[in-house]
Order: C-alpha cells, then sequence, then structure tokens
C-alpha cells in the first residue's frame, strides 16, 4: 500500500507539471540558442538556463515536452527515479528537460533529453553548452535604444536579465537573497571575499587570512571550494605574464556584485572587470604585468583600461610602461575608455584609444 500511495502522489505531480502552461514573458534570444539535439546547459545561478529552455519549450508542441525543475521541493528523487520513464513512455513525451538536475536523477530514454545545472555533469551522450550573464553585445538587446547611455546602463546593471526587471531599490536584496540561497555559507563568503578585492592579487591563502577571524574554517576546504567556484565560472584569475605560480588577480564573473554585496566603490576596477569579461570571448590567451591591465602575446597587443583617459595621461602611462614595450616588442596598444576616441603617436606600437562599445563590438 506505502508503493502504491506513493506510486499515485509521483504520478498525480508528473501529470500536473506536464500538463501546466509554461510562461517565458518578453524573453530575449540569447546567442546560444537549442536545436534537436540532447543538451546539458552549464552555468551559474542566474545566468538564463530556465529562461533558455523555456523559450525553447514554447516553440515545441505542448504535449511533446515535460519540464520538472528539481529544487521542487515537492519532488522526492527516489520516487521520481521508479516513475519517471514509465511515465514519459505512456504519455509519449520527446522532450524531457530536468532543470537544476544532479546526478542522483536517473536519465530516462527520450528523443531529447536537455539538462540543466551550475556544475558539470559527466554525461556521455549529452552536448555541453556553457551560459554565461549577458556579454555587452547581447545585453544591448534588452535596450530599447542603443546611444551613449548603453554603457552607463550596463556598469549599472551587469550581465543578469533579470536587473532589467529589477528596480534599483531592490537589486542588491534581490543579489544578495539568490546568491546566498544558490551559494554555501562558505562559497558566499568567499565570493563577498573576492568582491572586495575585485582586480586585485588575491589567492586562497589571502581569503583564508581574511575569513578565518570571523569564522571557523579549514583552510583545505577554503582551498577545494575556492577553486570549484573558479571551475564553476563564478569567478576568475588571471596570471601573471611568464610566472604562473604567481599571486593571480582575482575578477568576477558579473559586475553587479560590486555595487550589490559590498559598499566599496572603485569604478575603475569594474570597468576593468568588464574589458576582462570581453576577453574571455576571445580565442587568445592574455596575462596581466605590472602596470598592465592585460597582454595578449599572441596578438602581440597591450589592453589598457583607463574610462576617462586623456592624451596626457596616456602619455604618461606609456612612458610607465616603455621597458616592457621595448623589450617585447609590442605591436598594438589598446587604451579601451568610456568614450574617448584617438590614436597617439609611438616609435614601436599602434597606440589607439577606443571607447569600450566600439572596442567590444568592433570583432
Amino acid at each position: 500500500m506505502w508503493n502504491l500511495k506513493n506510486w499515485k502522489i509521483m504520478e498525480i505531480l508528473l501529470d500536473e507539471l506536464y500538463k501546466i502552461d509554461l510562461t517565458c514573458n518578453h524573453y530575449v534570444e540569447r546567442k546560444l540558442q537549442l536545436d534537436e539535439q540532447s543538451y546539458q546547459i552549464v552555468g551559474i545561478a542566474q545566468s538564463g538556463k530556465s529562461e533558455l529552455v523555456k523559450a525553447y519549450l514554447l516553440t515545441c508542441k505542448k504535449n511533446s515536452y515535460l519540464y520538472i525543475d528539481l529544487d521542487d521541493i515537492r519532488i522526492e528523487i527516489d520516487e521520481l527515479n521508479l516513475h519517471l520513464q514509465d511515465f514519459c513512455t505512456k504519455n509519449k513525451i520527446s522532450i524531457l528537460v530536468l532543470d537544476n538536475y544532479s546526478p542522483e536523477v536517473k536519465t530516462v530514454n527520450v528523443s531529447q533529453l536537455i539538462v540543466c545545472s551550475r556544475k558539470y555533469v559527466e554525461i556521455d551522450f549529452l552536448i555541453t553548452k556553457r551560459l554565461t550573464p549577458l556579454d555587452f553585445e547581447e545585453f544591448l538587446a534588452f535596450e530599447s535604444r542603443y546611444d551613449s547611455t548603453a554603457i552607463s546602463h550596463y556598469l549599472q546593471l551587469g550581465g543578469f536579465a533579470a536587473m532589467h526587471k529589477i528596480s534599483s531599490d531592490n537589486r542588491a536584496k534581490y543579489i544578495q537573497e539568490k546568491f546566498r540561497y544558490a551559494l554555501s555559507p562558505l562559497e558566499f563568503d568567499i565570493l563577498v571575499t573576492a568582491t572586495k578585492s575585485l582586480g586585485q592579487k588575491l589567492s586562497a591563502f589571502n581569503i583564508y587570512e581574511k575569513l578565518k577571524a570571523k569564522r571557523k574554517i579549514s583552510k583545505d576546504m577554503l582551498y577545494k571550494t575556492f577553486e570549484s567556484m573558479l571551475q564553476d565560472g563564478y569567478l576568475f584569475a588571471l596570471s601573471k605574464l611568464g610566472f604562473p605560480s604567481a599571486t593571480k588577480k582575482i575578477y568576477l564573473c558579473d559586475i553587479i556584485f560590486k555595487s550589490t554585496l559590498t559598499i566599496q566603490k572603485n569604478f575603475a576596477r569594474v570597468f576593468e572587470n568588464i574589458v576582462f569579461l570581453e576577453l574571455l570571448k576571445g580565442d587568445y590567451e592574455f596575462f596581466y604585468e605590472e602596470g598592465i591591465e592585460f597582454y595578449i602575446p599572441q596578438k602581440s597587443e597591450v589592453i589598457l583600461c583607463m574610462p576617462f583617459a586623456e592624451e596626457r595621461i596616456m602619455f604618461k602611462k606609456l612612458e610607465s610602461i616603455e621597458a616592457f614595450i621595448f623589450s617585447n616588442q609590442v605591436q598594438k596598444i589598446t587604451c579601451v575608455t568610456m568614450s574617448k576616441e584617438g590614436e597617439i603617436s609611438h616609435p614601436i606600437s599602434k597606440v589607439e584609444m577606443l571607447p569600450f562599445s566600439q572596442w567590444a563590438l568592433g570583432d
């Protein structure tokens, strides 16, 4: 009787999920598009995985798919594993989406399986795609018009699409609540600590030293958790040119954390972070050097982040990195600014000042 009762409960819940009408209001298309193949969509919390798959499902026949959010507290994994295959077969479901997937859930035989998860899971027959927060080009699709205010909006809102629907007075609360839920207490503390050190040299040991005064903490666990956050894409660590063991510079997956998780203001660091995120889209390895934000050896190019640069300031900057320019025979120096544009004469390198919007969309 116990098994029969639980079977009926799960059958009722699955039937309810099957019949429910999905909604995806005002969805703006992402660069990542889905087709009829089976996928694993990996991405951090709030990156847009659920909206992406719902938008895809709404292009399919209503009775052909079943969408299950495994964060639904009504779902008991053991019971789901027992009955999901039978339910899909009985209702001729060809597309199954398992959102917030965990390895405890058994995959079933359907024509198309899509799983969404915050961490990569080894499932051989799935094509893995990583979804990140909006880049600048995707962000522009949310703007009512593209003009000089777009970059300012991007610096205010960052790359989480939900920020376009959240009023300015609720943004901090929204981000804090969402990521306290999505992350463990230790992960959240690491994220806050990294946010305070945005664009600066920061190691796992540095974070341990900062946190051990506030909470009881295991060094091994912190190191492991920090590495996991790098792998998951919440944080990024940039190596120093020629010194892979040197302390790395830390960057965030999204700049909204700077204004919502700390009270520190540092516009230059936030600007540097959005330049970093754009560089990640390229196929070239890049590094930092003392006095130089980014250097791309394969392109022999230095990237400087100077949002409010003027030619006089730019000349001084070139003087300070002259030894690096000559010793590495740097062919190109790009100074990314907020709005300043121009070229500067230099004996070795082509020196160009470009507004971020023009630089980010140029390639």
